[in-house]
């Protein structure tokens, strides 16, 4: 090959900067890029910071972005090269893989959203679809997350239980409930029995917490139970 040819060669790699606290994760990372005639590693980083410093200097065409790092979180270094550098692509890469974490990924505007429990070829595969399709999110457990989210797994509460909930929440007695209800206090001990079943609770207190669990009730500044 001349010198010509291994320019253009570089030239037509997909270059990649490698964003992770961990140093051997990286060494990891860049074993497997290397093993790709299609990709080179351009620069490595282990904070926020460094990262966005690299990726306008080197502009990459692809980045991999640890989701936690000393300095800061890899969404928010996510937006901002989004928002900085449309094109580039970027792979969010974490061990905290929930739907949590891989919505927080797609709003972030990230490219893929890969698990550090995949294969590296899986991390590989993320990459090459990054860099043609930058803002075309994709991750393996994508559809089944959406599923999850439009098919809410907790206890489905009536309007009127949850009515019941936010005056149970606020410290209200049954008395007090069946008055701002404007319904007996019979019925009131009726609709707090039901929602006491729904919650698998068997008093007030249990019944908040699990409501607070499920995020069925924000968090009180002081609980009132």
């Amino acid at each position: 090959m001349t010198a010509a040819e291994a320019v253009e060669d570089t030239a037509n790699q997909i270059s990649i900067l490698l964003v992770d606290d961990h140093d051997l994760i990286r060494k990891g990372l860049r074993h497997a890029f290397d093993r790709d005639p299609d990709f080179t590693v351009i620069g490595e980083s282990d904070t926020v910071t460094d990262a966005l410093r690299l990726a306008t200097r080197l502009q990459p065409n692809v980045v991999i972005m640890d989701l936690r790092l000393p300095d800061g979180s890899g969404l928010d270094a996510t937006r901002k090269l989004r928002k900085a550098h449309p094109q580039m692509g970027i792979v969010v890469l974490t061990m905290y893989a929930g739907d949590d974490q891989l919505f927080g990924a797609l709003d972030a505007g990230a490219s893929a959203f890969v698990p550090k429990s995949a294969p590296s070829a899986d991390v590989v595969a993320a990459a090459r679809h990054a860099s043609s399709n930058p803002t075309a999110f994709s991750a393996a457990d994508l559809a089944a997350a959406m599923q999850r989210r439009l098919t809410p797994s907790g206890p489905q509460l009536s309007p009127r239980e949850s009515q019941v909930l936010k005056l149970l929440a606020d410290g209200l007695s049954v008395a007090g409930i069946a008055k701002q209800l404007f319904v007996s206090e019979s019925t009131a001990k009726t609709h707090i029995s039901k929602l006491y079943e729904k919650l698998g609770a068997g008093n007030r207190a249990q019944a908040l917490m699990t409501a607070l669990k499920l995020g069925l009730l924000e968090a009180p500044d002081q609980p009132k139970f």
